[in-house]
């Protein structure tokens, strides 16, 4: 595993996705993870607080690598093969890491705590991700959309940890199925989202007109409490 750079956030990473590669994640020592990235716990403390936020930090950079090599002779293709080609970049990023995360992947599945907020980096990094795929991420779809795009990625990862085809065929295989499962409920939830959005419309605006209606009332209350000399 080649060393990503020189910063001393840098150093730490690339120490502790070593360390992770030759034991287990919740074995792993923070004085561990300083002595190989050759910092003090000092130096170690004002980067990171903890093993967790190195992973946030690790992220961010398999991030910056996707979107670096964005592919723009894409822009003409369906909307599932932009982020076909996106998420397969992503695997690409990884594969130098490959064997730290398969040996993690299990401790971490039993620590809530952390996979809460793994799931958190990565609906971040998700949402990038579709973006450089031209795929919007706001509204009421949009986190439905992100959460699922995490889950179904998640899945796809499984397959890839056990992949060893140099060609990724299984992945790629597991990855397609994902966005054609993942294509078929979007379809529906977004015709659901088109047959109810006049009845939410109108909802919303009876709201509107209530608290109008509320907030005018409560005024004149008001100006007749000002008016009356006994109160």
């Amino acid at each position: 595993m080649s060393t990503h750079g020189h910063s001393t956030r840098d150093r730490i990473v690339d120490a502790l996705m070593e360390l992770a590669a030759e034991q287990d994640w919740d074995r792993i020592e923070i004085t561990e993870i300083a002595e190989r990235a050759g910092v003090s716990l000092l130096e170690f403390r004002e980067a990171f607080p903890s093993k967790g936020a190195i992973l946030g930090s690790f992220n961010r950079r398999i991030d910056q690598k996707v979107l670096s090599d964005d592919d723009k002779s894409l822009a003409d293709e369906s909307t599932r093969d932009r982020i076909f080609d996106v998420l397969m970049r992503r695997f690409d990023a990884l594969a130098p890491y490959k064997q730290a995360l398969k040996r993690m992947a299990p401790s971490l599945a039993r620590d809530p705590l952390t996979l809460a907020a793994l799931n958190q980096a990565a609906l971040n990094s998700m949402r990038f991700m579709l973006a450089a795929a031209g795929v919007e991420t706001e509204g009421p779809m949009g986190a439905i959309k992100l959460q699922g795009a995490v889950l179904a990625y998640a899945k796809v990862m499984d397959v890839w940890f056990r992949d060893e085809d140099p060609g990724l065929s299984r992945t790629m295989a597991a990855l397609d199925e994902e966005l054609k499962r993942g294509g078929m409920v979007i379809n529906r939830l977004e015709d659901l989202e088109r047959m109810t959005a006049p009845l939410s419309g109108a909802l919303h605006r009876m709201v509107e007109r209530g608290m109008a209606m509320a907030k005018k009332e409560r005024g004149a209350r008001r100006t007749d409490a000002d008016l009356d000399p006994s109160i």
